[in-house]
Protein backbone atom coordinates (compact mmCIF):
# COMPACT_ATOMS: atom_id res chain seq x y z
CA UNK A 1 0.00 0.00 0.00
CA UNK A 2 1.19 3.87 -1.09
CA UNK A 3 2.97 5.33 -3.69
CA UNK A 4 6.45 5.54 -4.89
CA UNK A 5 8.29 6.06 -7.72
CA UNK A 6 9.03 3.12 -10.01
CA UNK A 7 13.08 3.79 -9.23
CA UNK A 8 12.67 3.64 -5.93
CA UNK A 9 10.49 0.75 -5.77
CA UNK A 10 13.20 -1.18 -7.59
CA UNK A 11 15.96 0.19 -6.17
CA UNK A 12 14.32 -0.79 -2.31
CA UNK A 13 12.62 -4.40 -3.61
CA UNK A 14 9.63 -3.68 -2.51
CA UNK A 15 6.49 -5.73 -3.52
CA UNK A 16 4.45 -3.77 -5.86
CA UNK A 17 1.43 -4.09 -8.20
CA UNK A 18 2.14 -4.95 -11.73
CA UNK A 19 0.93 -6.18 -14.89
CA UNK A 20 1.83 -8.19 -18.16
CA UNK A 21 0.11 -8.26 -21.19
CA UNK A 22 0.40 -10.66 -24.28
CA UNK A 23 -1.45 -9.42 -27.06
CA UNK A 24 -2.89 -12.22 -29.40
CA UNK A 25 -4.15 -12.55 -32.81
CA UNK A 26 -5.66 -15.59 -35.28
CA UNK A 27 -3.15 -16.91 -37.10
CA UNK A 28 -2.95 -19.59 -39.93
CA UNK A 29 -1.64 -21.87 -37.59
CA UNK A 30 -3.55 -21.43 -34.23
CA UNK A 31 -3.20 -18.32 -32.12
CA UNK A 32 -0.58 -16.34 -32.42
CA UNK A 33 1.28 -13.90 -30.03
CA UNK A 34 3.45 -10.88 -29.84
CA UNK A 35 6.84 -10.95 -28.63
CA UNK A 36 8.54 -7.65 -27.99
CA UNK A 37 12.13 -7.18 -27.36
CA UNK A 38 13.25 -4.50 -24.97
CA UNK A 39 14.90 -1.78 -26.19
CA UNK A 40 18.44 -1.32 -25.41
CA UNK A 41 17.75 1.85 -23.52
CA UNK A 42 15.77 -0.01 -20.92
CA UNK A 43 17.40 0.10 -17.48
CA UNK A 44 16.89 -3.31 -17.04
CA UNK A 45 16.17 -6.62 -19.33
CA UNK A 46 17.58 -4.64 -22.54
CA UNK A 47 17.93 -6.82 -25.81
CA UNK A 48 16.19 -9.71 -23.79
CA UNK A 49 12.14 -10.72 -25.51
CA UNK A 50 9.31 -10.54 -23.28
CA UNK A 51 5.72 -9.92 -24.18
CA UNK A 52 4.41 -7.02 -25.64
CA UNK A 53 3.14 -4.70 -22.79
CA UNK A 54 4.48 -4.36 -19.04
CA UNK A 55 4.16 -2.11 -17.00
CA UNK A 56 2.64 -0.49 -13.24
CA UNK A 57 -0.64 1.31 -12.69
CA UNK A 58 -0.69 4.71 -11.48
CA UNK A 59 -2.48 5.52 -7.93
CA UNK A 60 -6.15 5.01 -8.25
CA UNK A 61 -5.69 3.58 -11.47
CA UNK A 62 -6.98 0.04 -11.92
CA UNK A 63 -4.84 -2.43 -13.32
CA UNK A 64 -7.34 -3.05 -16.55
CA UNK A 65 -7.00 1.00 -17.51
CA UNK A 66 -3.20 1.32 -17.03
CA UNK A 67 -3.14 -2.12 -19.33
CA UNK A 68 -5.20 -0.31 -21.96
CA UNK A 69 -3.28 3.26 -21.76
CA UNK A 70 0.20 1.70 -21.98
CA UNK A 71 -0.24 -0.71 -24.87
CA UNK A 72 -1.38 2.67 -26.88
CA UNK A 73 1.49 4.15 -25.63
CA UNK A 74 4.44 1.15 -26.44
CA UNK A 75 2.43 -0.85 -29.25
CA UNK A 76 0.49 1.60 -30.69
CA UNK A 77 -2.10 -0.70 -31.51
CA UNK A 78 -5.80 -0.97 -29.60
CA UNK A 79 -6.32 -3.86 -27.32
CA UNK A 80 -9.78 -5.78 -27.77
CA UNK A 81 -11.07 -8.65 -25.58
CA UNK A 82 -8.20 -7.52 -22.60
CA UNK A 83 -9.22 -9.70 -19.51
CA UNK A 84 -6.87 -11.25 -16.41
CA UNK A 85 -6.24 -14.47 -16.59
CA UNK A 86 -4.17 -15.32 -13.49
CA UNK A 87 -1.40 -13.26 -11.26
CA UNK A 88 1.99 -14.43 -9.66
CA UNK A 89 4.24 -12.53 -7.50
CA UNK A 90 8.11 -12.86 -8.70
CA UNK A 91 11.38 -11.49 -7.69
CA UNK A 92 14.48 -10.77 -9.84
CA UNK A 93 17.50 -8.89 -9.17
CA UNK A 94 19.62 -7.05 -11.62
CA UNK A 95 22.31 -5.17 -11.49
CA UNK A 96 22.91 -2.07 -10.28
CA UNK A 97 21.18 -3.01 -7.33
CA UNK A 98 17.81 -3.20 -8.75
CA UNK A 99 15.36 -5.79 -7.80
CA UNK A 100 11.75 -6.52 -9.32
CA UNK A 101 9.78 -8.42 -6.67
CA UNK A 102 5.93 -7.56 -8.21
CA UNK A 103 2.46 -8.84 -7.76
CA UNK A 104 1.83 -9.55 -11.43
CA UNK A 105 -1.40 -9.37 -12.80
CA UNK A 106 -1.42 -11.42 -16.03
CA UNK A 107 -3.91 -10.07 -19.18
CA UNK A 108 -4.40 -11.03 -22.92
CA UNK A 109 -6.39 -9.14 -25.47
CA UNK A 110 -6.19 -9.25 -29.04
CA UNK A 111 -4.69 -7.31 -31.30
CA UNK A 112 -5.71 -7.08 -35.47
CA UNK A 113 -4.20 -3.75 -36.33
CA UNK A 114 -0.99 -3.20 -37.15
CA UNK A 115 1.58 -2.71 -34.22
CA UNK A 116 3.68 0.82 -34.32
CA UNK A 117 6.05 0.23 -30.85
CA UNK A 118 7.55 3.21 -29.17
CA UNK A 119 11.09 2.80 -30.34
CA UNK A 120 12.40 3.94 -26.63
CA UNK A 121 10.61 0.77 -25.10
CA UNK A 122 10.67 -1.83 -28.01
CA UNK A 123 13.49 -2.58 -30.46
CA UNK A 124 11.75 -5.28 -32.09
CA UNK A 125 8.70 -7.15 -32.52
CA UNK A 126 7.51 -10.44 -34.12
CA UNK A 127 4.54 -12.40 -34.19
CA UNK A 128 4.86 -16.29 -33.18
CA UNK A 129 2.76 -19.27 -32.96
CA UNK A 130 2.13 -20.99 -29.94
CA UNK A 131 4.60 -24.01 -30.73
CA UNK A 132 7.30 -21.56 -32.30
CA UNK A 133 6.78 -19.69 -28.69
CA UNK A 134 7.15 -22.79 -26.56
CA UNK A 135 10.69 -24.39 -28.51
CA UNK A 136 12.43 -20.65 -27.85
CA UNK A 137 11.81 -20.38 -24.71
CA UNK A 138 13.36 -24.01 -24.33
CA UNK A 139 15.88 -23.72 -26.49
CA UNK A 140 16.80 -19.76 -25.71
CA UNK A 141 15.98 -19.00 -22.14
CA UNK A 142 18.89 -16.33 -21.93
CA UNK A 143 17.01 -14.32 -24.67
CA UNK A 144 13.86 -13.86 -22.80
CA UNK A 145 13.04 -11.33 -19.99
CA UNK A 146 12.93 -13.30 -16.15
CA UNK A 147 9.05 -12.61 -16.02
CA UNK A 148 8.20 -13.92 -19.30
CA UNK A 149 8.45 -17.95 -18.55
CA UNK A 150 5.86 -17.46 -16.43
CA UNK A 151 3.57 -14.76 -18.45
CA UNK A 152 3.75 -17.32 -21.58
CA UNK A 153 3.11 -20.15 -19.56
CA UNK A 154 0.15 -19.05 -18.28
CA UNK A 155 -1.14 -17.22 -21.52
CA UNK A 156 -0.07 -20.27 -23.54
CA UNK A 157 -2.55 -22.71 -21.33
CA UNK A 158 -5.22 -20.13 -21.39
CA UNK A 159 -5.08 -20.07 -25.31
CA UNK A 160 -4.98 -23.65 -25.26
CA UNK A 161 -8.38 -23.92 -23.24
CA UNK A 162 -10.67 -21.57 -25.48
CA UNK A 163 -9.27 -23.47 -28.68
CA UNK A 164 -12.55 -23.99 -31.15
CA UNK A 165 -14.47 -21.23 -28.47
CA UNK A 166 -14.73 -17.38 -29.65
CA UNK A 167 -13.89 -15.11 -26.78
CA UNK A 168 -15.79 -11.71 -27.46
CA UNK A 169 -16.89 -10.23 -23.85
CA UNK A 170 -14.68 -7.57 -21.95
CA UNK A 171 -13.95 -7.30 -18.66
Amino acid sequence: LGEASKEEIHRKGLLHRAFSLVLWRDGAMGPEVLLAKRAAGKYHSAGLWANACCSHPRMGETVMDAARRRVQEEIGCPVRDCREIGKFIYRACFPDDLCEYEYDHVLVGRCENEVRPDVDEIAKTRWVNLKTLSESLLSEPEQFAPWAFTVFSLAMQWMESKKGTVVSDNL
